[in-house]
């Protein structure tokens, strides 16, 4: 028989760098889930992630065990690497703050295909680079 599943919690938690404190923590203790080996199971995922914030879904059930399944890291963020730069612009309809090239949107694409809402990659490519146009990140050739 399926365990009940009591609680579904979203976070996002830097990539093999988690810790205990909020947002974790809280999250989990609120459920009386144990942190620790939350902690400690994610960290070893995502380990080559190196810091970088990763989106988790967290399933707890309804004997105090979980699970959970690990998402691509955000548009932006990948952005960010791809043009190294360190945030996006506040004003980006003015200020672009880095450039990245079609070939770098495309391989971001391909790395969050399947958690984006497209079917083809192309229109997933169109996803990013509005992600970046909206960052003051410009897209070449």
């Amino acid at each position: 028989m399926a365990k009940e599943v009591v609680a579904k919690i979203k976070l996002q938690a830097p990539g093999g760098k988690a810790t205990p404190a909020p947002p974790i923590g809280p999250a989990l203790g609120q459920h009386n889930v144990n942190i620790g080996q939350f902690v400690s199971q994610f960290n070893e995922a995502t380990r080559e992630f190196n810091g970088m914030p990763i989106p988790v879904v967290i399933s707890v059930y309804g004997d105090r065990t979980f699970s959970f399944e690990i998402k691509s890291p955000p548009a932006a963020a990948l952005l960010k690497e791809a043009a190294q730069v360190a945030q996006g612009s506040g004003t980006p309809n003015k200020e672009k703050v880095g450039s990245v090239t079609k070939d770098q949107v495309r391989a971001i694409a391909q790395r969050k295909m399947k958690d984006l809402n497209a079917r083809e990659i192309e229109k997933a490519c169109k996803i990013i680079e509005g992600t970046a146009r909206s960052m003051g990140i410009t897209v070449q050739g």
